[in-house]
């Protein structure tokens, strides 16, 4: 069996990830041009401190809008039941285009916290093909002492987190609420206004029932503002 690490670049994967290592064969980062700048320079501090190499992969649409929009391709799409549109072309395409190339039985370690049983518990029936691991459930760790872990070993954590975001995902996930869109509207405008003509294009809105040219800036929960990782758990929606 070949135990692989689809690393997120997020503090619950890293810790994860390093209480795992002795038993993980290799590293996996999916990359998107949307993160923020610093997620790259977390991910090479973690590389030294796991002591192995990740790999970086990366979709050939590379950005959330070139996903969304698919430019010269049919079917413009944000966010639905089965999840969001970037995350099957910037993730989801390429771990199955990655899968095809193995040929061992695979098992994935997740950073899902001791908060995220059940969860957990849904991916033996999501993904009936691997076996799973979540080495933070294992030790009974919840996500502010896997904060506290990453400080204590001198790792800083990526500045999203810093910055009142509770994971370190793209700027402008297509998935947050309307609390977190008006903390991306302060944070970062270029962005918010990039994703309001987007939306535009499309016909089609991130918060449903809503346009952000059109959200009340005072709607929301502000502090913190909630989004779920965007790892490879929320990728498998809808598999």
């Amino acid at each position: 069996m070949k135990t692989i690490s689809w690393f997120s670049a997020g503090a619950s994967s890293a810790v994860a990830t390093k209480l795992y290592i002795n038993e993980i064969d290799q590293i996996i980062y999916t990359h998107i041009e949307d993160q923020h700048p610093d997620t790259l320079r977390f991910v090479k501090d973690c590389e030294q401190w796991f002591g192995k190499p990740i790999k970086i992969l990366k979709s050939k649409y590379e950005t959330v809008e070139n996903a969304c929009l698919r430019p010269g391709e049919s079917g413009a799409y944000i966010n639905g039941p089965s999840g969001a549109g970037c995350t099957y072309y910037l993730k989801r395409m390429v771990r199955k285009h990655w899968e095809k190339t193995q040929t061992r039985k695979l098992r994935y370690v997740w950073g899902m916290d001791i908060e995220e049983q059940e969860r957990f518990d849904r991916l033996f029936n999501t993904m009936p093909d691997q076996d799973h691991v979540a080495p933070l459930i294992e030790n009974g760790i919840p996500k502010k002492q896997a904060h506290e872990i990453l400080k204590a070993s001198g790792i800083k954590r990526p500045i999203m987190y810093d910055l009142g975001y509770h994971n370190n995902n793209c700027i402008g996930c297509v998935k947050g609420g309307m609390g977190y869109w008006n903390h991306i509207r302060i944070d970062f405008p270029e962005v918010f206004l990039s994703r309001s003509i987007m939306e535009r294009k499309i016909k089609a809105t991130c918060i449903k029932g809503v346009y952000l040219d059109e959200l009340d800036p005072e709607r929301g929960r502000h502090k913190p503002p909630i989004v779920d990782e965007c790892g490879i758990f929320c990728e498998t929606i809808g598999i």
